[in-house]
């Protein structure tokens, strides 16, 4: 029997008691920190034959103190914060859960589109202080969204806009024209979707600067920005003097740079706290996305220490 650890937070949390399912089995689960801080999780790592990776880093210096490790599975999709390659070196193999959280991402995304389209914060901030001032919106239904990143989320945020009768374009390097016809959006280039479109939406890789001040400065009127993907996706600073010039209206996020740490981010201003809404990087915590994420994770996992090929390699 195995030694399981896992250091996402919501793990098992679901409807589905992941731990007790593994314990029935005849393994062992111990917990850890999703900070992934090496000195915490040291005695852990040195039992663990798998471990159920959250959001924290997975260094060469992580998996050399695990020495009976044969998987990584990571709780999610993304896996830019794991050492693939120093994994692949010493006999660890990788796993994610794609598509598990798409639908609960694709939801929330929707959601924070509505809110800076219909200034729902700054109308709640009013009614608390006893103003009940009219703030005019307008409809999704009459607005261009410019999707950049046509994944499994792009795609689901699209199917979604489609019944409020949103025009939706779409930038993705792997866009085919048989993607855009089958998902009835037109394919844009990044500048593209800056200048056309009245909603910008970003679900694109980290890795990457998307929204810096030469996009910014080339938008033509102003926009939404919505960001449920990755912090690094958007130059805050760059963002933060675009808004208070007026080339973005209003921007809602699921994450900051540092995330927690994220409270010193020029976008959290006082100035600017009625047009930007951000949320704690929850936009996948669904009772249905935690049981996804959880049980294709273990099965990654249980698959390798049997021996079998995984469902789901990082290649």
């Amino acid at each position: 029997m195995a030694v399981i650890l896992a250091t996402s937070r919501s793990f098992g949390s679901g409807d589905r008691d992941l731990t007790a399912e593994l314990a029935a089995a005849g393994h062992t689960v111990l917990r850890g920190p999703s900070s992934h801080e090496i000195d915490e999780l040291r005695e852990a790592l040195g039992q663990a034959d798998a471990w159920v990776a959250g959001t924290g880093p997975v260094t060469a210096e992580h998996l050399d103190a695990s020495p009976g490790l044969k998987v990584v599975a990571r709780y999610g999709v993304g896996t830019e914060a794991v050492d693939v390659a120093a994994a692949r070196e010493r006999g660890i193999v990788v796993t994610n859960t794609p598509g598990a959280n798409s639908d609960a991402v694709a939801d929330h995304t929707v959601a924070l589109i509505l809110t800076a389209l219909r200034s729902i914060t700054a109308g709640d901030r009013g009614v608390r202080s006893g103003d009940w001032s009219v703030i005019r919106g307008r409809q999704l239904g009459s607005q261009r969204v410019g999707l950049v990143g046509f994944g499994r989320i792009g795609r689901g945020v699209a199917q979604r806009l489609s019944g409020f009768g949103s025009s939706v374009i779409a930038h993705d390097p792997f866009l085919s024209d048989e993607d855009c016809a089958a998902a009835s959006v037109s394919s844009a280039t990044l500048e593209t979707i800056g200048q056309q479109s009245d909603i910008v939406s970003l679900h694109a890789p980290g890795g990457q600067t998307v929204v810096d001040a030469a996009w910014l400065a080339a938008l033509q009127h102003p926009i939404v920005l919505v960001n449920t993907a990755r912090p690094d996706l958007v130059d805050e600073d760059a963002l933060a003097a675009a808004m208070r010039d007026g080339r973005v209206r209003a921007f809602a996020a699921d994450t900051l740079h540092g995330d927690t740490a994220g409270s010193a981010s020029p976008l959290l201003a006082d100035d600017l706290a009625d047009r930007v809404t951000v949320t704690p990087h929850f936009g996948a915590q669904t009772v249905e996305a935690v049981d996804g994420m959880g049980s294709i994770a273990v099965d990654n996992a249980l698959a390798v220490l049997d021996g079998r090929v995984p469902p789901n390699p990082v290649r």
